[in-house]
């Protein structure tokens, strides 16, 4: 029969690799932006010195940047944690 509990560790575990990888992926593309474009992100798209495109641009780079780099790192992450998870099953008691 299978546990159909939730895993609070994974719980735990993802939210900080949630947290850290949000972070990190925002800094890295606020990065990008300035290489690419030579101006610093803007810190309010909606305000009318940004104009439409740059807004629009910004919006775009940061919204499918941050969702590739939750998918990756959400996905690798659970892989890693389930094997390890049927690794400590597997291993035998002392």
């Amino acid at each position: 029969m299978a546990d159909d509990r939730p895993d609070v560790a994974w719980r735990v575990i993802g939210a900080a690799v949630g947290l850290v990888t949000a972070w990190g992926a925002r800094k890295l593309l606020g990065l990008a932006w300035v290489k690419a474009t030579g101006k610093e992100p803007p810190l309010d798209p909606d305000s009318p010195e940004v104009s439409m495109g740059e807004a629009i641009g910004y919006a775009v780079v940061m919204g499918v940047g941050m969702s590739v780099a939750q998918i990756v790192v959400n996905r690798t992450a659970k892989k890693r944690y389930d094997s390890w998870r049927a690794l400590k099953q597997v291993s035998p008691k002392q």
